[in-house]
Parts: structure tokens; C-alpha cells; sequence
């Protein structure tokens, strides 16, 4: 299932639900190619996204639902709304009542209506009263009977409760949830080569609060998952480390004071609100623990509820005391690795300052406590990149590495388009990640100098490890049209892809640009084209690449 579609991440304020306002250059160029490459793919549902779309929702947006996905991609799938959208249309304000509500989302082409039961109570009167005929109904229940047989759902329409303990946690899911987990993990910072850790034996203290969660661990999501198979970064390194000296000590509580809507569903983690003194009694000996160790894991970042769906945040700082706890850990004088579990960017400014190693584990999964031991102690190199820019303050979002040019010239000093109280650049740029290997780019080749509007062109790039060990760097190819009908992003990322070399190894990686990469939606002409323009060239291991080369496309 596709899902949500579309825009559902550009709210307004960052806050859940909230209206929307792209134009459609935005809109087609940005957020409607990831949904595009999966009704190619052959997905075969689509759920519509809760907020408004420029003032009409999502949900009964007939130029989203019809124009675009129907009519113009060809998808033949069914759509489904969000829990409860199609009641919601008139907490909205855009439909009268419960039955306009029927109407207008399935005029716009809605195929079913999730949990609200507004299609179930509204659609046989309007078929009744004339107001819908019943080939409008058969035209919308079709894609889901299709569904349906296609999944021999009307042979066994009943799953079987067993397969939960059958399948679930099976060896090779877990080893596929692992395998996952270590891909997806980024090496921020490693100061001084300090990871991987050294196994011989030494006192290791891991502080934090969610060192031994395992609800942090599977993410905000899992809901009804399998939480006992979940390894916690805690278990995970007690299992790598087995019967070497670690002690633990979660320091403060975090807590949303304001219960996540979920939470009827679990309630494995829930324990009373610390007192203040409580709190204060817990930071003290966690500070004591790591007092007492050679070497420090913390664990930090937020809990499950705290991010995905009802987990909107004003701010981006690391929740509760936990830079607090940092700081004191830090002062003790002993090497800190920082692990941090979280669904969103953060700003971990005085981390980035003085936390020697930093690992972005995300929220891993259930075999996440062993994937971040792995990385640790040297079992994995760690090669993922950031799929988001991560700022330095929440007032700098939204922050992008795809931003268009300021009319202010950047080359003056005076007269910039700039925060006067920080740096405008991100704390961690688009595309970033380490390696415990080091990589260098070079040979950078462009197979024609200038090619006719509708052709394509090969770049080759060599990618060589220069460290002592084996590792993953992914090559990322970035664009810059200079002039055209429109104003155009610095860097677009049109291709990367991710290698294996071992130590002193080199291999070429080849992409193409054709007229598929060229090719954008203009707001002047109200149409994709192809301008003839110069364009920009960068091969590296993230938004900044540096290596450069030019070409030309000619009428």
C-alpha cells in the first residue's frame, strides 16, 4: 500500500494533519515521484493522506485521486482512506454531513472507507434517492473484489492466529531484520577512531533510557508487534560482550505527558511518572555508573510514542534531561559513544561539539540491540547515509539539501541570505555517513560533452577503499541546471548506488542521465519539459560532493 498520498509530510508547522500548501510544480517534481515509481511498480493500493491538499482533503481531492493517480498514471488498484477520514471530512469543514461526506469522497474516487462507516450508512439511500446509479457503485467495489481473489480471500477469509508464534521471529527473520538494521544504520562522528570498541575485557557502563527498551527498539509503529523478540541495545551488547563487566543505569525517565492515542493497545513499558527527586536519585547514579567504568555507551534520543503518527514535537532537542545527562557523563573524562534511537532528525548540537563517536541507529527492530553491538565492536561496517538533512535548530526547518538559489549573491559578505544567530548549514548534510574505511572519488568521466534534448549520457566515476578494511560507500549523483524556464534546485540527486571494496580495491560505478533525470514540471509552462541549458555535475559520498564536471544540452 502506497501511503499517504500526497504531501502528508509538508504540513504546516510539522504538526499531524495539518493543511498543506504546494504548488503543483512542488507537488509533482518532489513528493509525487516516490508514489509514480510504485504504481509502476504494480502496487495495488493506494491510501489517501488525512489533510488538506491546498484546501481540499486529500481524501476527496478528485484532481489527486482521479486526475493524477487514475486517469494520468493508469493505476487500476483500489484507494483507501485513512482511519476515520471520510467522517472526518466534516470536522474539516468541507462537507455538510455525514452523507455529503459519502458522496464527495467517492466521486473523487475513494474505494473504501476505513473504520468511520460513512460509506456503510450513506451509500444505499444515495443510490436509492438517484443521487449515485449502481454502475458508479460497481466501478468502485470492482478493484477491491479483484483484490480480494486475487489473495483467495473469499477461500480462506480467515487467517490463522497460529501462524503468530509459527512465523513470527522465525531464524531467518531474523537474520533478514539484522542484516536490515545494519544497512540502515549511520556513523555520525568517530573521533579519533574510536569505534570500532576493542572485546578484550573492560568495564563498560551503558546509560540511558532507552538502552533497555524494548518498545524504543521496535519504533513507533509495531503497535500489536512481537515485542518479547525484541533485542535492546542493552541485551545486544551483554550478547556480544557475554561475561564481560557491563553495568547499566537509565538515568532519568522520559515521558509525553500527554498519553500517545496507541497506548490502549500496549501497556508493557508503562510505569508511574518519576518525582523530581526520583528523577535527581536516577541521574546521579547513572552518573556514578559511568563514573565507575573504562568506557561509556549512551543511549539517548526518544521514545516510541515520540515520534511517527500523534507524535508532532516543537522542538528537535533531544527530550527530557538527557543532554543534561550527556554533558555530566562527558565530564567524567571517559570515552563516550553515543547511540541514538529516534524517528526524526535532531538537533544534538553540543554532541556533534564534544561526544567523541556517534551512531544514528534509528529506530532498528527487533533484532536492532544486536545490529548496534555489531557496529560498535567492529563485527559490521557501518555504511548508511542520511535520507534527511539534519538541522542544527527547529527554527531552521524546513531545511533541504534541493533549495533553489537566493537572489542575494552568497559570495558577499555582508549581504546573504542567513541566520544571524547560527550557521545556515545543517548540522549533518543530505546523503552523510562514515565508514571505518576511508574512499576517494576520482576519474570522474562524462561520455559526450553535450547531448540533443531526449538523449541520454553516461557518467563513470572510480570509487576506491584507501582504508584497511572492507566497507560500503554509496555513490550519489547530484545535478545542477544553471538556466532554464524555471529557477532550478543547486543539486538534485538523480542516481546512487551502494558498493562493496575491500581494502585497496577500486570499481567503477556508471550511471545515465536521459531525458527521465532532465525532465521537470514547470511552473511557467504548466508542463513537464526538457530545457537546453548547462548543467552541473557531482560524483561523492554526499550532498556536498565536490568532484565536478559539466555537459550541455542542446534543441
Amino acid at each position: 500500500c502506497a501511503k499517504h498520498f500526497a504531501g502528508y509530510g509538508a504540513s504546516e508547522g510539522g504538526r499531524d494533519y495539518d493543511p498543506v500548501h504546494l504548488s503543483e510544480a512542488q507537488l509533482r517534481n518532489d513528493f509525487l515521484p516516490p508514489f509514480r515509481a510504485a504504481v509502476k511498480a504494480g502496487v495495488d493500493t493506494f491510501m489517501s493522506a488525512y489533510m488538506d491538499l491546498n484546501n481540499v482533503p486529500a481524501g476527496a481531492n478528485p484532481w489527486l485521486l482521479r486526475d493524477v493517480l487514475r486517469d494520468e498514471w493508469g493505476f487500476d488498484g483500489f484507494i483507501v482512506s485513512d482511519a476515520f477520514a471520510v467522517g472526518n471530512l466534516v470536522i474539516q469543514g468541507f462537507a455538510r454531513d455525514g452523507r455529503d461526506a459519502a458522496l464527495r469522497a467517492l466521486e473523487a474516487g475513494l474505494n473504501m472507507d476505513m473504520a468511520s462507516n460513512i460509506y456503510l450508512e450513506n451509500l444505499a439511500e444515495l443510490v436509492e434517492d438517484g443521487t449515485l446509479s449502481i454502475e458508479e457503485i460497481d466501478e468502485m467495489v470492482r478493484p477491491i473484489l479483484a483484490a480480494k481473489i486475487r489473495m483467495g480471500l473469499f477461500e480462506n477469509p480467515y487467517a490463522d492466529e497460529a501462524l503468530l508464534d509459527k512465523v513470527a521471529a522465525r531464524p531467518e527473520h531474523r537474520q533478514s531484520a539484522r542484516w536490515a538494521a545494519h544497512r540502515s544504520m549511520v556513523l555520525l562522528k568517530n573521533e579519533d577512531g574510536l569505534l570500532p570498541l576493542s572485546k578484550v575485557q573492560q568495564k563498560i557502563a551503558v546509560i540511558g533510557p532507552l538502552a533497555d527498551s524494548m518498545e524504543a527498539t521496535e519504533g513507533s509503529w509495531m503497535v500489536f508487534g512481537h515485542k518479547p523478540a525484541a533485542v535492546t541495545v542493552l541485551e545486544g551488547i551483554r550478547a556480544k560482550l557475554a561475561g564481560a563487566n557491563i553495568a547499566y543505569a537509565p538515568g532519568p525517565d522520559i515521558n509525553r505527558l500527554i498519553p500517545h492515542p496507541f497506548g490502549e493497545f500496549d501497556t508493557s513499558e508503562r510505569k508511574p511518572i518519576q518525582t523530581a527527586d526520583e528523577a535527581d536519585a536516577a541521574f546521579q547514579t547513572a552518573v556514578e555508573t559511568a563514573r565507575d567504568a573504562d568506557l561509556v555507551i549512551m543511549v539517548l534520543g526518544e521514545k516510541a510514542d515520540m515520534a511517527g503518527e500523534f507524535a508532532s514535537r516543537g522542538s528537535l532537542d533531544l527530550p527530557g534531561r538527557q543532554e543534561e545527562l550527556l554533558k555530566a557523563v562527558s565530564a567524567l573524562g571517559k570515552p563516550v559513544v553515543l547511540v541514538l534511537l529516534n524517528g526524526r532528525p535532531l538537533s544534538i548540537n553540543w554532541a556533534a561539539e564534544h561526544v567523541p563517536a556517534i551512531l544514528e541507529a534509528w529506530e532498528p527492530g527487533t533484532e536492532g540491540g544486536h545490529a548496534v553491538a555489531d557496529i560498535l565492536f567492529g563485527d559490521v561496517n557501518p555504511g548508511g547515509k542520511l535520507p534527511v538533512t539534519f538541522p542544527r535548530s527547529g527554527g531552521h526547518a524546513p531545511l533541504y539539501y534541493a533549495r533553489t538559489l537566493t537572489h542575494l549573491p552568497e559570495e558577499s559578505p555582508r549581504y546573504r541570505s542567513r541566520y544571524w544567530d547560527s550557521p545556515t548549514t545543517p548540522l549533518y548534510p543530505f546523503g552523510f555517513g562514515l565508514s571505518y574505511t576511508t574512499f576517494e572519488f576520482s576519474n570522474l568521466q562524462v561520455s559526450a560533452p553535450q547531448v540533443r534534448k531526449g538523449e541520454s549520457l553516461t557518467v563513470r566515476v572510480d570509487v576506491a577503499n584507501t582504508g584497511q578494511v572492507a566497507g560500503d560507500e554509496v555513490a550519489q549523483l547530484y545535478i545542477h541546471q544553471k538556466w532554464g524556464s524555471d529557477s532550478r534546485p543547486l543539486r538534485e540527486l538523480k542516481g546512487f548506488e551502494r558498493i562493496t571494496l575491500q581494502p585497496g580495491e577500486t570499481k567503477t560505478v556508471t550511471f545515465v542521465l536521459g531525458p527521465d533525470e532532465l525532465t521537470y514540471w514547470s511552473a511557467n509552462a504548466g508542463q513537464w519539459i526538457q530545457d537546453a541549458a548547462a548543467f552541473d555535475i557531482w560524483v561523492g559520498g554526499d550532498s556536498l560532493a565536490s568532484l565536478h564536471a559539466e555537459f550541455l544540452v542542446t534543441e
